[in-house]
């Protein structure tokens, strides 16, 4: 029952991906910033339709708009936001430090969202930006100093090929025959939160930067050892697929990359690429989630130990909710956020 019942979650999540890429594309200017700010829904239009007019001035009033609807209590689930946010700071480095100042009035407990954004942007100057802030942020001294310091990543330290420990790895820790002082490198965890912040960013950007990003992770969607990486993996190929649909710019780009790839990316790219021309998307997710719980139910090809399975990863049931909103969900009438309590019954029933 527990397994039925997990799956009937992703299940839900999967499907509700599927309708909400369905409207990728732009098909109207953005609305004017007074439209913009009268509702969750009008602000996910808004945002949606950005590439098509990009508006900077008013993402003040619209983050300040999220952040009253406390569209920002749930890190989970707002990763697309601050994808945007870092996005338009990307795409406007001279106006940067003035969008800043008009947005650091929202509620003092949501700066890290802010402060996340600007270390996100790639701005070459975004560590001092930061510094700049700091002292109008005292909530979050302690996250703006870590940054600051690198024990932080941003989006240019991705581990694209992350390793899961296996039984011997956990042995040797638990058995202090592994050096505990070693220094990791500092890395971004794959994640379909992470997911969430790269579409954010393409939106606000149309850029290829956050998509090669997001075609680097492809390879996930073949790892066969861990609930945690398939995920993530087929995440990527199924929105990168479903937004292929109707966004023709975004399939030019994929097939322009895919000329570039390396082997154990361009097989996967391939089939994104024919999934979106062919516009397959219901076989492409009912293949991911029959290999999600094959996992489940067989284990990892290496037959290593799968313990605590439950705890998939933090935001993984609930991978593209809110991009899925932003990039169109909202227009069929449908929740804008799909995650957080549901996310957290879900995965408290599977761990108990």
């Amino acid at each position: 029952m527990v397994a039925e019942n997990f799956r009937r979650i992703v299940i839900g999540f999967f499907a509700g991906a599927v309708v909400a890429f369905a409207v990728a594309t732009p098909s109207v200017a953005a609305e004017p910033p007074n439209a913009a700010v009268n509702s969750t829904d009008s602000i996910l239009k808004w945002i949606n339709s950005y590439r098509s007019r990009p508006d900077p001035e008013s993402l003040p009033a619209v983050v300040q708009a999220l952040s009253a609807m406390q569209a920002f209590k749930d890190a989970e689930t707002c990763g697309a936001y601050i994808g945007f946010i870092a996005g338009v700071l990307s795409a406007n480095p001279s106006r940067a430090e003035s969008l800043i100042t008009k947005m650091i009035s929202i509620d003092p407990a949501v700066h890290w969202v802010l402060v996340r954004a600007v270390a996100y942007s790639g701005l070459p100057h975004w560590r001092e930006l930061l510094s700049t802030f700091a002292d109008r942020m005292p909530m979050r001294h302690a996250l703006v100093d870590k940054y600051l310091a690198g024990e932080l990543p941003t989006l240019e330290q991705i581990n694209y090929a992350p390793k899961m420990p296996g039984v011997m790895d956990k042995m040797r820790a638990a058995l202090h025959l592994t050096d505990t002082n070693a220094k990791k490198p500092v890395t971004l965890t794959p994640s379909p939160e992470l997911i969430d912040v790269l579409w954010g960013f393409y939106l606000a950007t149309s850029t290829y930067a956050p998509i090669g990003r997001i075609v680097k992770l492809l390879p996930l969607a073949n790892d066969h050892d861990s609930v945690d990486n398939l995920t993530t993996g087929s995440a990527a190929k199924f929105t990168l697929a479903s937004n292929a649909v109707r966004d023709l710019q975004l399939l030019s780009m994929l097939k322009w990359a895919e000329k570039h790839q390396p082997e154990n990316v361009s097989p996967v790219l391939k089939d994104v690429i024919e999934t979106a021309e062919t516009v397959d998307t219901v076989r492409m997710r009912k293949e991911s989630l029959a290999a999600i719980d094959e996992l489940k139910q067989k284990g990892p090809d290496s037959k290593r130990e799968l313990s605590g399975w439950g705890q998939v990863g933090q935001g993984a049931l609930s991978m593209g909710c809110v991009v899925a909103a932003a990039t169109g969900q909202i227009e069929l009438g449908l929740p804008c956020v799909l995650g957080g309590a549901a996310y957290s019954a879900g995965v408290q029933y599977v761990s108990h």
